[in-house]
């Protein structure tokens, strides 16, 4: 390679040659069966009402935060919302971050110090595998739900020991075994991490979880919940003791080093959570997963079981993945195509998402279709 933009341009004409360019698009189709807004909060007139309503009460509010959580962007609502989500998540403490992104990277990379132990199921999201890269820690991988492998890993650890899960996976909607973890961890005495960013507004009491569901809550080290899916607003927040909050205040470098969240971003996430607090959302979406699973069994597809909103149809290639996806876009369902290396190879897939909002006829017409692909 000569220069930099040479290096830029081979890379990409090899992932073309692959099949596998990513390029930024948007949905034409008039169906969502692709977005992670479960509970159709993103467009919900009620949560904007709301919002508007919650605004109207501040005499006066920037259009931004300013600066850091640290230097001028804090705010006593901001404090109050904290409390109020760790209190809704029966949690100790809670601390806003920009994004799940920006929490997973800054927990992984803060708290696990060289001699400690990171051991992450295989198919965690890239942002708990970049913050594990961050951390000194030694890293080991275990099969996916596989808590024979997850019991070997234990046995070698060294120093301080972390288990790092999602508890829905986000590309296989599939549940981790948080009961058969939460007891390793114990017998081990390593300290357990759960992404909740695809079971917060579907699972437990009021969309609390699926940790606060099995009961679960003052066993897990750190829950990492985010509000740009089911909660249809953006950022997130690490759930957990008042030591773990004041200690990432004061070293994850995602959370010192960056604007903190403007004014209306927390009176939105507030607002959704007055949402989740007075409806009942859950029970109707599950009848919807239900509805869908019932009426795809007799299909000769292959799938991964799943009882969350995360859907899937699996392939053995990228094109015939995308061939699939093409076909349902024409007939009007936005499903798409996820492809290597976002997951491994041989097992590309169609993902489809439900929604509350998806009508039992989408939910039919799509089955409909689908069995044109089997």
């Amino acid at each position: 390679m000569e220069n930099a933009e040479q290096f830029l341009k081979f890379k990409l004409n090899e992932r073309k040659a692959n099949h596998r360019l990513r390029e930024l698009t948007y949905s034409k189709s008039p169906v969502d069966f692709c977005s992670n807004d479960y509970l159709g909060l993103a467009q919900s007139d009620e949560l904007n009402q709301l919002i508007k309503t919650e605004l109207n009460k501040f005499s006066s509010i920037n259009n931004g935060a300013t600066g850091s959580r640290l230097l001028s962007g804090n705010h006593p609502f901001t404090e109050e919302t904290e409390q109020h989500i760790a209190e809704f998540h029966s949690s100790n403490a809670a601390l806003l971050f920009n994004s799940g992104y920006d929490a997973n990277v800054g927990i992984l990379s803060s708290i696990p110090q060289r001699g400690d132990t990171i051991i992450c199921d295989e198919l965690i999201h890239a942002s708990l595998i970049d913050g594990a890269r961050l951390s000194y820690a030694e890293r080991f991988r275990f099969k996916h739900n596989d808590i024979d492998d997850l019991t070997q890993k234990l046995k070698n650890a060294k120093g301080i020991s972390y288990v790092v899960v999602e508890s829905i996976y986000s590309m296989d909607g599939d549940m981790a075994p948080l009961l058969e973890i939460s007891e390793l961890c114990n017998q081990y005495q390593a300290n357990l991490i759960v992404d909740e960013a695809h079971a917060i507004g579907i699972f437990g009491d009021k969309g609390k979880g699926l940790v606060h569901q099995l009961g679960l809550a003052d066993k897990v080290f750190a829950r990492i919940i985010t509000f740009g899916k089911a909660l249809g607003t953006h950022g997130a927040a690490i759930l957990g003791s008042h030591n773990l909050r004041a200690y990432l205040v004061n070293f994850a470098r995602s959370f010192i080093y960056t604007t903190a969240l403007p004014p209306h971003q927390i009176i939105a996430i507030s607002c959704a959570y007055k949402l989740l607090g007075k409806h009942h959302y859950a029970a109707d979406l599950t009848d919807k997963i239900k509805a869908f699973n019932n009426q795809i069994a007799g299909l000769s597809l292959t799938r991964i079981p799943s009882n969350s909103c995360i859907q899937t149809v699996l392939f053995n290639n990228d094109q015939t993945a995308k061939r699939a996806a093409a076909f349902l876009q024409e007939k009007g369902f936005d499903v798409r195509a996820i492809l290597s290396p976002t997951v491994p190879e041989g097992k590309e897939r169609l993902r489809i998402c439900l929604h509350l909002y998806n009508t039992p006829e989408e939910i039919s017409d799509l089955i409909y279709h689908l069995k044109e692909l089997a």
